[in-house]
């Protein structure tokens, strides 16, 4: 059967408008489903731990990173309002060079976090790995995640998914954070439905369980 440009263009608009409403129906989903567990830091539940998503200190450009400090500052916060006892930062360790949680573990020092209040989770690869190793590999059902509000949907419905007790806290206002970020979580939002529900992917790396030195 010959396929016409004119056919073959309406097979390309029905296939663009079946994707963008997917993307749109997964968005909706995450977003309205955890949208009720997400606080600022004084009005957050307590928990026992605190998990800290990690992200660059520097930008690609070499500057600072706001999401960063902005993460540090969050998780210090409810350290000191004692809306949490002990903060699990968890990130990509790809180098010498590059290492997300001893980057997270010195700027809480900074803030006057104690080290011994701080584990790190050095297999933090992705958003997924993070929070189903705080469950699986360090023991935590219920947890507090720290992380931009734009990213708090996403990790609280992984972590709902694992039937986690979890909340999060937005480490910041909720203000606009560019149209490229904006695209970049709008699609994360829809791979991780189809890596939870169609692909079931796993994390990279699980190994041995670890306790928490959590303080009474």
């Amino acid at each position: 059967m010959k396929i016409t440009p004119r056919k073959f263009l309406r097979l390309g608009i029905w296939i663009a408008i079946t994707l963008f409403l997917f993307i749109l129906g997964t968005n909706i989903w995450v977003v309205q489903s955890t949208k009720d567990q997400i606080y600022n830091s004084i009005d957050a539940p307590v928990n026992d731990v605190a998990l800290v998503l990690g992200t660059s200190k520097r930008t690609s450009e070499g500057k600072p990173n706001r999401f960063f400090a902005e993460r540090m500052e969050t998780a210090a916060a409810l350290h000191s309002y004692q809306k949490i006892k002990h903060i699990l930062v968890s990130g990509d360790n790809r180098s010498r060079y590059y290492n997300e949680p001893r980057d997270m573990l010195q700027a809480l020092g900074d803030l006057n976090i104690p080290e011994e209040d701080v584990s790190l989770d050095f297999a933090g690869l992705r958003t997924l790995d993070s929070v189903i190793r705080c469950k699986e590999v360090f023991g935590q059902d219920e947890v507090t995640i720290v992380t931009q509000e734009f990213h708090c949907y996403r990790s609280l419905f992984i972590a709902n998914y694992f039937d986690m007790d979890a909340v999060a806290v937005s480490a910041d206002d909720g203000g606009p954070i560019g149209n490229m970020l904006a695209l970049r979580e709008v699609l994360a939002r829809t791979i991780a439905v189809m890596d939870i529900y169609v692909f079931q992917r796993e994390p990279k790396f699980l190994g041995e369980k670890v306790e928490l030195p959590i303080s009474d």
